[in-house]
C-alpha cells in the first residue's frame, strides 16, 4: 500500500507524491483518477505536471534517476578512499533500484519511452564505473591489467539486468544485483589480491592454457 498524503502541495512536492505511488505499485494499474485521489488535488493541478498519464510516467521516471545519481555522487564525493569509491556508487545505484517495486521495474522495462530512460542512465553509471576503475589504477590501488575488461563486465551485467536474463537466473532483484556486482568487481580489481603477474611472467601453452614459470 502506497504512503498516504495529506493536502495538495506545490508541483514539486505533488511529483514526489505520485512518485511514491508510482514507485510502489507500478502504473500499468494506476489511474489518473487514483493519482489525484490519493494525494487529495484536484486533476486540474496533477495536469499541470503532466497533460497525460504517459508523460506523468516520464516525468517520474526521470525524476527517480535524477535524484538517485545526484544522491550517488554526493556519496561518491565524500568517499576518501579511491578504492572504495567504486563499491559506494554500485551499493548506492542497489540502493536507489530497491526504492521501486518489483511491478514499476516490469512496467518501466515494458514501456518503451521509460525503457530508454532506464538504458540511458544504465550506460551512464557503466560509464562511471569505468571512470571510477581508471581513478583506482592511477592512485595504485586497482590492477591495471584488468581494468578495462572489468569496465566491460559491467557493462555486459548491467546489459543482462536490463534484460531480465540475470535476475531470472540468479533470482535476485536489480538492486541486490548492483550491490553483489560491487563486491565482486572490488576484489577482483583490488591489486594484491589474485594474480597481478605480467603476462611476461606467464606462460602459455598452444591451447591457451596459462601455468605460472617453473
Amino acid at each position: 500500500m502506497a504512503a498516504r498524503f495529506f493536502g495538495c502541495r506545490p508541483r514539486g512536492e505533488l511529483l514526489r507524491q505520485a512518485e511514491a505511488i508510482i514507485l510502489a505499485e507500478g502504473f500499468t494499474s494506476v489511474t489518473m483518477d487514483e493519482l489525484t485521489q490519493r494525494p487529495g488535488c484536484s486533476k486540474a493541478t496533477l495536469y499541470s505536471l503532466a497533460s497525460t498519464k504517459e508523460q506523468l510516467v516520464l516525468a517520474v521516471t526521470r525524476a527517480f534517476f535524477r535524484d538517485a545519481t545526484a544522491e550517488i555522487e554526493q556519496a561518491v564525493q565524500a568517499e576518501p578512499d579511491p578504492r572504495q569509491r567504486i563499491r559506494v556508487y554500485l551499493t548506492g545505484v542497489g540502493t536507489a533500484m530497491r526504492r521501486h517495486s518489483l511491478a514499476f521495474y516490469d512496467d518501466m522495462v515494458g514501456y518503451e519511452p521509460a525503457a530508454q530512460i532506464y538504458r540511458k542512465n544504465s550506460a551512464a553509471a557503466a560509464r562511471r564505473v569505468h571512470e571510477l576503475i581508471e581513478e583506482g589504477v592511477r592512485a595504485g590501488v586497482f590492477r591495471a591489467l584488468n581494468g578495462h575488461f572489468a569496465a566491460q563486465v559491467v557493462a555486459v551485467t548491467i546489459d543482462a539486468v536490463q534484460s531480465g536474463i540475470l535476475l531470472e537466473r540468479t533470482g535476485l532483484t536489480a538492486g541486490d544485483a548492483f550491490s553483489e556486482l560491487g563486491d565482486l568487481l572490488l576484489d577482483g580489481l583490488s591489486a594484491g589480491q589474485g594474480s597481478s603477474e605480467p603476462d611476461s611472467a606467464v606462460v602459455r601453452s598452444p591451447r591457451g592454457h596459462v601455468s605460472a614459470p617453473g
